[in-house]
């Protein structure tokens, strides 16, 4: 059985020279490089099971190097971490959204160091499995059309990213970096109003994609976008939509199909917000909520008073108070962060 191959691109020698010995010493095989350029060479010749990557280094930096192999098909989906000194934490949001999997702060221990390697190679040995399910659940929406079957593969080559529970993927205003679709758990879209309170805009779960207006419109992110729980997506680069859409007319069909299903459901929030009391409001969100989980025959929601206050467009005050006011009336029951749908039929016929 073939050993899991490592790349470590550092440009320090005493650095780079550790890491090697600490993984050869764990039974991997290591390949090095001391500059960016060597890196993406030996990158795309070995096709390593992970890299480990310097961020400020000669020729080449860690950004340009991530840049490049996620250009490339044959690497675009290999695991990378970067390693960065203390002073540099601040970019590391750069490195993350442009796809980056985890960082390691320098200095760091070997048990620091085999405790990331470990765990990155864990989550991608998972990864072929998120996505069978996924492009499984996914056979409606792709039919047999040549497009729909081409984003498909395009998928299964993407690497997926774990967000987890209110950590932020793109905040309003930052350039568009392509669309995102859900592998498992909840991504949320929001606005800020001008007191500071949240208006979700959107709420989107497993096999759905979010970020598309921003794409098609190639303006920046109109809304943040953040999760709701832990959740893994997948990013799909603008140049690489962009590609897809201009050869394959069905792709470009399906989501714009998709686009008008969202701009529908916001057209019916700003009716709501407009003409529905906050009782009706509150109760129309929760019945949305049951119909986006058709599996859940228990019909429980784990969702924060906060959430509710974002969707239904009101104070979080008053979500309590509705809520209080919907156990009285044997229409829902809590479960300490749970909430319960006793008579959905009620709910969804509620009077203003």
């Amino acid at each position: 059985m073939s050993k899991t191959r490592i790349l470590i691109i550092e440009d320090n020698d005493d650095i780079r020279e550790s890491v090697v010995e600490i993984l050869e010493l764990a039974d991997y095989e290591v390949i090095e490089a001391d500059n960016g350029k060597l890196g993406v060479d030996l990158a795309i010749h070995h096709l390593p099971d992970l890299i480990l990557c310097d961020i400020m280094m000669p020729e080449l930096d860690g950004y340009g190097v991530l840049y490049l192999l996620n250009k490339n098909k044959q690497t675009a989906a290999t695991p990378f971490i970067f390693l960065t000194a203390k002073a540099e934490r601040v970019d590391m949001r750069k490195g993350m959204e442009m796809g980056a999997d985890d960082y390691l702060t320098k200095p760091f221990d070997d048990v620091e160091l085999l405790s990331a390697v470990e765990s990155r190679l864990s989550k991608r040995s998972k990864q072929e499995a998120f996505y069978s399910k996924s492009l499984d659940q996914m056979s409606n929406l792709i039919g047999q059309t040549s497009g729909l079957k081409e984003l498909a593969k395009v998928i299964t080559q993407r690497k997926t990213r774990q967000i987890k529970k209110k950590q932020v993927i793109y905040y309003e205003g930052d350039a568009v970096s392509g669309v995102y679709l859900v592998l498992s758990g909840k991504v949320k879209t929001v606005k800020l109003t001008e007191d500071g309170r949240q208006l979700m805009t959107g709420l989107y779960g497993a096999d759905e994609y979010f970020g598309i207006a921003a794409l098609l419109l190639n303006e920046p992110y109109a809304e943040s976008g953040e999760a709701m729980e832990d959740s893994t997506i997948c990013l799909l680069p603008r140049d690489l939509m962009d590609d897809l859409l201009n050869r394959y007319p069905d792709i470009a069909r399906q989501f714009i199909k998709i686009l008008s299903n969202n701009l529908m459901e916001k057209e019916e929030q700003l009716l709501q917000l407009a003409y529905h009391s906050v009782r009706k409001r509150l109760a129309e969100v929760l019945v949305r909520l049951v119909k986006q989980e058709p599996e859940n025959s228990l019909l429980e929601l784990k969702v924060s008073r906060d959430n509710l206050a974002a969707l239904a467009g009101m104070a979080t005050e008053t979500v309590s108070r509705i809520l209080s006011d919907f156990k009285d009336e044997q229409l829902i029951e809590r479960k300490g962060s749970q909430i319960v749908i006793l008579n959905l039929q009620k709910l969804q016929t509620l009077k203003q």
